[in-house]
């Protein structure tokens, strides 16, 4: 078996979440005896740390592989290897009533982590990214995310505008958000397969993008408020969707 590239990750919610995934390899996880302590508190009936390597460590000593990313490790630090990537054509195949969302050069790692938190707590069904874009070994982006990476189905492309081209040949309507358009997105009907897509944080969407686009819509705000932080925009959106459906 080919051996997958590791790295790290931190936090209580991101480490327990990968040790409760049966698709995840948790190669070694660092541990402070609190944090042992709460593990099989929480999780009475489960040996979460079977067969896994554990070191125990103090709180100082976690310190150093979080110092460059500025987030708390709350006594649990864990390598992980990447899960096996899921291919977006076999995975639409023979379903429907499909929801993605699709992010065009989306790069801050705690908003796509916290777009992920949301997505998976609203039954989103996957989210599209940009392969290039995608910062997949942040430990920010797995904190924001409060364990949920492992819980959305993450296809990860080379090409947005090829997969947005090909999910439309699909039965897939692309609804591309921007300030000015003129549409509520509340004023949809959300049946059938739908793609949400989101631009940049600086940008909007591309131009280019724009054009793989069926309908552009917008959430209604106050007009003294020149726009949202993109997760918060689309915590509101899945929430919404998620209740029509």
């Amino acid at each position: 078996m080919t051996q997958k590239s590791s790295f790290f990750i931190a936090g209580r919610h991101a480490v327990i979440s990968a040790l409760k995934n049966p698709k995840r390899r948790v190669l070694k996880i660092f541990l402070t005896e609190d944090s042992k302590k709460n593990i099989h508190k929480q999780n009475p009936n489960k040996n979460l740390l079977k067969d896994i390597k554990v070191f125990f460590k103090t709180k100082k000593e976690l310190d150093k592989y979080c110092r460059s990313d500025d987030i708390l490790h709350q006594g649990y630090v864990a390598e992980i290897e990447h899960l096996e990537n899921i291919e977006l054509k076999e995975f639409i195949k023979n379903k429907t009533n499909l929801t993605f969302v699709c992010l065009d050069e989306v790069t801050d790692p705690r908003n796509i982590g916290s777009l992920i938190r949301s997505a998976a707590s609203f039954d989103i069904d996957g989210l599209i990214v940009k392969e290039r874009h995608f910062p997949s070994e942040s430990k920010v982006l797995y904190k924001s995310a409060s364990g949920c990476v492992e819980n959305l189905n993450i296809f990860q492309v080379s090409n947005i505008n090829t997969t947005l081209k090909y999910l439309r040949d699909k039965n897939f309507w692309v609804y591309g958000f921007a300030a000015n358009s003129d549409k509520d997105f509340t004023q949809i009907k959300w049946t059938g397969n739908n793609i949400l897509l989101f631009g940049s944080e600086g940008y909007g969407l591309k131009k280019h993008t724009e054009k793989y686009t069926d309908f552009s819509v917008k959430i209604n705000i106050n007009k003294n408020v020149e726009s949202l932080n993109i997760s918060n925009s689309a915590a509101i959106v899945f929430h919404y969707i998620n209740q029509q459906k």
